[in-house]
């Protein structure tokens, strides 16, 4: 059986691709900022209920949750999410389906996500005589955007009623063809908070700086102390970063200002050094600028955990994957640094968060995401339909 369901789910991949196909190219070309895609949100659940699928609305705003049934429903479920926001970018790609709307984009691949959990909807309700219990669907919001839609939706209860034992999701991924999936068990992707510095001192006449407390050259020590505090600090067997993207104090070259404002984030792969760190940025900083006569302000709002993919889920998605793509397609993938709210749901059950190749023989489609010119092939959306649908299945087994 599990092999004719294998058969089953590569040949509605095939069948359903240019719906799928289309379906992404609505939502690509209609893109809403983080907890303000109501048009995607009901184009979703118009398609969910056009297909005979039971869904609930306006989860977290924006979000929606639908059920499949298969045979004895309540016995086990298991959940699929994906994303729906977009980015604050301006669409460089010349495509018939570049965004009408200018300056938001899918340049982070959501659009492809919620095509793959909708193809893999279709596929699910199709064959759920062939499995035994739920799969329920996860259409989130805001993922982009603090604090992200996984936490809220987790606090409105999208992991209760039922209960998903195991959840999945993918993500787009230039650096692999189409056709080619990536999986890390256990530490995957860090956590990320935003760190937030005030400097004020006291402005003066650039010529008399003995009469002002200069909040420029305290924040060059700061930037430059706090480097160490982490290197130094942290344990170096410990990923971690802490990058400054903005400063920004004074208007003229002869004028001390009163304030410097410096903004940056913190990541790591620990999250018990994470807080230690926090405890130690707003040391260093508020100690550095008492000891000049000026005031240091920090905050940190907590951002996402670190995302760990369960070790034994994921270790047997990835033999599912080489059952279902081929073994020379399933890679290993490297530890990242960049951060996903998918993390949360991982706090709660065992997860497993893997990636889908999306370029065009490692010679097209090759823009990381959050570019403007990211676009992918296609192709992409045959694997991720039919993987999302075929780990449901094989989790349900």
């Amino acid at each position: 059986m599990t092999q004719d369901l294998k058969s089953i789910i590569l040949s509605r991949s095939e069948q359903y691709f240019s719906e799928v196909q289309a379906i992404r190219h609505h939502i690509h070309a209609n893109p809403e900022l983080s907890f303000h895609e109501h048009n995607t949100a009901a184009f979703v659940a118009k398609k969910l209920t056009e297909w005979g699928i039971t869904n609930q609305q306006s989860i977290a705003g924006t979000g929606i949750v639908a059920l499949i049934e298969g045979k004895n429903p309540g016995k086990r479920c298991i959940a699929l999410r994906a994303d729906m926001d977009a980015l604050p970018i301006y669409e460089a790609n010349d495509v018939p389906y570049r965004s009408v709307n200018d300056g938001v984009m899918h340049a982070c691949g959501h659009d492809v996500h919620t095509s793959c959990l909708l193809g893999a909807a279709k596929i699910l309700k199709d064959v759920s005589d062939n499995f035994e219990g739920t799969v329920k669907l996860i259409f989130q919001p805001g993922e982009e955007k603090h604090p992200g839609g996984a936490s809220i939706m987790i606090k409105e209860g999208v992991l209760e009623n039922p209960k998903p034992e195991a959840i999945f999701a993918l993500h787009v991924y230039p650096a692999l063809p189409a056709g080619h999936t990536g999986f890390r068990p256990g530490l995957y992707m860090a956590s990320a908070d935003e760190v937030y510095i005030t400097i004020e001192g006291t402005g003066g006449h650039a010529a008399m700086p003995h009469q002002t407390i200069d909040p420029i050259a305290i924040s060059a020590l700061v930037i430059s102390g706090l480097q160490q505090i982490i290197s130094r600090k942290g344990n170096p067997l410990i990923p971690s970063v802490l990058t400054f993207g903005k400063i920004a104090g004074g208007h003229a070259t002869n004028v001390i200002p009163d304030k410097v404002e410096i903004l940056g984030t913190f990541r790591t792969m620990n999250e018990k050094w994470r807080y230690e760190a926090h405890r130690w940025i707003k040391e260093f900083t508020e100690q550095t600028c008492a000891a000049y006569g000026a005031r240091g302000i920090v905050e940190i709002p907590v951002g996402y955990p670190v995302l760990a993919n369960d070790p034994a889920l994921t270790t047997r998605s990835e033999a599912w994957a080489k059952e279902f793509v081929g073994e020379a397609k399933v890679h290993e993938l490297d530890m990242r640094m960049a951060a996903e709210d998918f993390s949360f749901y991982t706090q709660h059950i065992p997860g497993c968060f893997f990636r889908i190749g999306t370029s065009r023989d490692g010679k097209e489609f090759l823009a990381p995401v959050h570019n403007a010119h990211f676009n992918i092939d296609e192709e992409a959306l045959k694997t991720g339909m039919g993987m999302m649908a075929w780990c449901a299945v094989k989790a349900l087994e």
